[in-house]
């Protein structure tokens, strides 16, 4: 659909499971309680794979189908391996993913029945100077082998990245004319840079299109480029070690963080850390009244809203709109924060269930 605003490759090497189109869902109760009247929510999730890295995959298998590579070779946190796994497998290329030390057991499920390589590499994701060995020696090893590698990130995969920036394209698609932000989540920065960079090349071809304000949010415990944008600095600032308990946005180290302060300080964004607790919140409340189950890191944008209305830098009558990066599914632990009260019932027969349901209609209509 967006053919002419990416990378050109030619159709044979083009590869899809059906990503992209996703839902851009207006609130239904959230809206309404924290007093906004256009909020909405991009539901990244609903991707083949179940999240937004499937724009990526999308995009960087087609590349790798183009260079005539038979294997792919990746780190991950979760959601880019188990994306580049599920694409990877259905063009026959071999996929090795070194991943995060505490990955969630549900993506690396998932990226074992696609049939990929894992490798969990201790400290990894934690440590800055484990991360860095990581990505230097996977670099260098795929420079040996006249391949490249696969992170979620411009600086190491710009074509994947491309893929990423159709988000931004459908979102102006449907909002054209509105006063808009948007709030992105981040660990190294990548998907909050696609998003701007994708609103910027909007523009050049839409002349009149007014780009969103472009925010990014991120844990306390590895703020790496909120705090820094929010300030007024210049360049990102790794951290000793993420202590946040957020899949995904596990990144310590500076990879796209600087080129993300410059995009959205351009849009006239700005940056938001918030904790992990309210993190879990908006996780809870946006499954139970919006009927919209994601994982944590896929509910951090709307705490990015929330800290921005306790700031008053959004209007009651903007238009806001919250990327909803992956599935709940994709880490079933969380889960258990949501249904601690809740974890349901067991009787010895029906008449005991039919007994409480009674009740509990009997209570409901009182």
């Amino acid at each position: 659909k967006y053919s002419q605003l990416l990378p050109f490759i030619e159709d044979r090497y083009k590869t899809t499971l059906g990503e992209g189109n996703t839902p851009l869902l207006r609130s239904k109760q959230l809206g309404a309680m924290l007093g906004l009247e256009n909020l909405y929510f991009k539901l990244e999730m609903l991707n083949p794979s179940g999240s937004y890295k499937d724009r990526f995959a999308a995009s960087a298998v087609s590349e790798l189908l183009r260079q005539n590579q038979s294997y792919c070779l990746a780190t991950s946190s979760g959601n880019t391996g188990a994306a580049l796994a599920a694409y990877c497998a259905a063009v026959n290329i071999s996929c090795l993913i070194a991943i995060v030390d505490g990955a969630p057991s549900g993506k690396i499920q998932q990226m074992q029945v696609y049939g990929a390589e894992t490798m969990m590499v201790k400290d990894f994701g934690i440590i800055p100077e484990v991360s860095r060995n990581v990505f230097s020696g996977l670099q260098s090893m795929a420079k040996k082998y006249g391949s490249g590698i696969q992170i979620s990130a411009y600086r190491y995969s710009p074509f994947g990245m491309a893929g990423v920036q159709t988000i931004a394209y459908e979102i102006a698609e449907s909002l054209p004319d509105e006063t808009c932000h948007i709030f992105s989540p981040a660990g190294g920065g990548g998907l909050t840079l696609a998003i701007t960079k994708g609103f910027i090349t909007w523009q050049q071809n839409n002349h009149g299109y007014k780009i969103p304000k472009v925010h990014c949010v991120q844990p306390m415990g590895n703020d790496t480029i909120s705090s820094p944008l929010a300030d007024g600095s210049l360049i990102a600032q790794a951290v000793s070690q993420s202590t946040t308990s957020i899949s995904g946005l596990q990144v310590p180290n500076i990879i796209d963080g600087t080129e993300v302060i410059e995009a959205c300080r351009a849009t006239h964004g700005t940056g938001f850390a918030v904790t992990d607790e309210l993190i879990y919140e908006c996780q809870k409340n946006m499954a139970i009244k919006e009927g919209v189950y994601c994982e944590p890191a896929g509910a951090v944008a709307l705490a990015g809203v929330i800290k921005a209305l306790e700031r008053n830098q959004i209007n009651a009558s903007d238009h806001v709109v919250c990327l909803v990066t992956g599935h709940g599914f994709k880490d079933p632990s969380s889960a258990v924060k949501i249904i601690a009260n809740n974890a349901g019932r067991y009787y010895n027969n029906a008449k005991e269930t039919l007994h409480y349901i009674e009740t509990q209609l009997s209570h409901s209509n009182m």
